[in-house]
């Protein structure tokens, strides 16, 4: 394992726990550390990061339901093999410090492309006027060994026209950097995830046969009622999963 970073930031509005598992996350991913190396213990990762037992044990526990690392009794926490998790990249779902963490683990360039209105088969699946003509951006997203991750396209909206030219991919999220540019706030990001046959274009460029299944996600920002980015991607069926969590609480 490389060395772990600085101390979780104070000022984050989310769980001390969350942002310890996505900043292991990361380590694991950018890590070329061999599959069963040890890990950190609780105590080291303590002593790391300034924070408590609970704090550690709750973030390895998202990171072993990922299966990025294995916890076993009497020998410590270790690595897991790709093939532990389907050989796929898992990504978190469960806010939007998760999707950026996403982004950072991978790549993309984009093209410009004509401006046009959203196709209909993603426009029906989309809550919000996707009227009139869209800016339309493309790419396709590498993960760091330029395997391909997914193609992705991107529809802005044209009165943000003037900030496209000025995004950089390499930086962070397009709907992060427009949000910041256009003074926008992000108070929502809704997901429609489907299996669909992968579009005869794509196939090639993601390495998959014809009408292979891929997983679509259409992810929606809006600032309150505004939509303002919606981005389309297509990923190999078996390269990329989805990981919720979902916390059970006791109730009346």
């Amino acid at each position: 394992m490389p060395t772990p970073g600085a101390r979780i930031r104070q000022s984050s509005k989310a769980p001390r726990y969350q942002q310890l598992a996505e900043e292991l996350r990361g380590l694991i991913l950018k890590s070329k550390a061999e599959v069963g190396d040890p890990f950190p213990t609780e105590a080291e990762l303590c002593r790391t990061y300034g924070v408590s037992r609970f704090t550690v044990r709750e973030a390895l526990r998202r990171l072993e339901q990922e299966g990025l690392i294995a916890r076993r009794r009497g020998s410590g926490t270790v690595l897991q093999p790709a093939a532990a998790r389907g050989g796929a990249l898992h990504q978190p779902l469960s806010n939007v410090g998760e999707i950026l963490q996403y982004a950072r683990g991978t790549k993309i360039s984009f093209e410009r492309l004509a401006d046009g209105p959203i196709p209909a088969n993603y426009a029906e699946q989309i809550a919000g006027d996707v009227g009139g003509p869209w800016i339309r951006l493309a790419g396709l997203r590498r993960q760091m060994d330029t395997t391909p991750l997914a193609y992705t396209e991107v529809f802005i909206e044209p009165a943000l026209g003037e900030i496209v030219d000025h995004l950089d991919p390499k930086r962070f999220t397009l709907f992060r950097q427009l949000a910041e540019q256009g003074g926008l706030s992000v108070d929502r990001v809704t997901q429609e995830i489907q299996a669909v046959p992968v579009p005869t274009p794509l196939a090639r460029l993601l390495g998959m046969k014809m009408r292979a299944p891929s997983l679509r996600v259409i992810r929606s920002y809006f600032a309150g009622d505004r939509l303002f980015e919606i981005s389309v991607s297509h990923h190999p069926g078996d390269r990329f999963a989805y990981s919720t969590h979902i916390e059970i609480g006791s109730h009346d």
